[in-house]
């Protein structure tokens, strides 16, 4: 059986300034980097065969922060990146909403319909998404794989896992950064233990951008 442990990267200065990221990038802020060792602690006993990363400089140093003292190696793949954020990226959400309200809406309310000028779609992270989570199963057969990544990576897995469409995408549980989620996958078929767990994290969940 592969177990994949999937969790979001720490906060960010963006997040808290609510930008939005996708490829571009901005430090983690403390309690970023806070959250990420209190994960480390908690998986502490979890023997990883291996460790994929997005190679944004945001979740690398969750990854490395994670694993701290352990002898593995950080693998990147291109296809764990956010969302490409097109003219949206580094940009102030309320700002977003006032210069174009209705894709805003469609966003957050219809990512089935949401189709932006530049950037991606739902739909094309979720493709790309799969075709990480397909290298992963070719390399690593089975054993625990730590899987560090962000937010609409994680929620177009959890839609294909769970069946739904992409509709339902932002449908709870929302992931919080440094979030963890299980995910188990044999020949039998795949099954979530659960999602979007963040008791480790040192203050109470806030919602934050991506």
């Amino acid at each position: 059986m592969l177990r994949l442990f999937v969790s979001r990267h720490g906060q960010t200065i963006w997040n808290t300034q609510k930008r939005m990221q996708g490829w571009k990038d901005s430090p983690l802020t403390d309690l970023g980097i806070r959250n990420a060792i209190e994960l480390g602690n908690r998986l502490n006993q979890v023997e990883f065969q291996g460790v994929y990363s997005s190679p944004l400089r945001r979740t690398v140093d969750t990854a490395d922060l994670i694993i701290r003292g352990r002898q593995i190696p950080i693998v990147t793949d291109e296809n764990l990146r956010e969302m490409n954020m097109g003219d949206w990226e580094g940009q102030v959400q309320e700002d977003i909403k006032k210069e174009d309200p209705e894709l805003f809406h469609k966003f957050w309310n219809k990512p089935h319909l949401y189709i932006p000028e530049s950037g991606e779609a739902f739909i094309d992270v979720q493709r790309r998404a799969l075709l990480a989570i397909e290298r992963i199963q070719r390399e690593q057969h089975s054993g625990n794989v730590l899987v560090v990544t962000h937010t609409i990576v994680i929620k177009s897995l959890l839609a294909y896992y769970k069946q739904i469409g992409i509709e339902n995408l932002w449908d709870p549980p929302f992931i919080h950064d440094t979030s963890l989620t299980l995910i188990e996958v044999d020949h039998n078929g795949s099954q979530i233990v659960f999602e979007g767990d963040s008791t480790h994290r040192s203050i109470p969940n806030e919602k934050v951008t991506k």
